[in-house]
């Protein structure tokens, strides 16, 4: 399934309780149709005492959100787009529904 956001976008929230917050997609997991936003979803995980972390305690982690939920930010405008994937020649590219380049995707080279 084509993606339309990657790890690096980044992203405007438009649903749940971060909704209008804008962030930097740190993981994408494909599977599960879920990313990672950073600043956005925040939990509390408890931590035990380790060399790491020698105090232990709570710690705040971003927790994923379903990849519906965000919109990749247009470079021109600054606001969240639909994106459609066009291919030229070997590129295959994420353009905006205004028309805007978001990002060029190469096709993995066959084996």
């Amino acid at each position: 399934m084509a993606m339309h956001v990657k790890k690096g976008d980044t992203v405007k929230v438009i649903s749940g309780d971060s909704r209008g917050v804008t962030g930097k997609i740190l993981r994408v997991i494909p599977d599960k149709e879920r990313v990672v936003v950073e600043g956005v979803n925040l939990a509390y995980k408890h931590v035990r005492p380790s060399q790491k972390n020698p105090q232990g305690g709570r710690i705040r982690v971003e927790k994923p959100i379903h990849i519906s939920n965000v919109l990749p930010l247009d470079p021109k405008t600054g606001r969240g787009t639909r994106v459609r994937m066009m291919v030229e020649g070997k590129n295959k590219k994420r353009v905006s529904k205004a028309g805007n380049e978001i990002s060029v995707v190469t096709k993995a080279k066959k084996k």
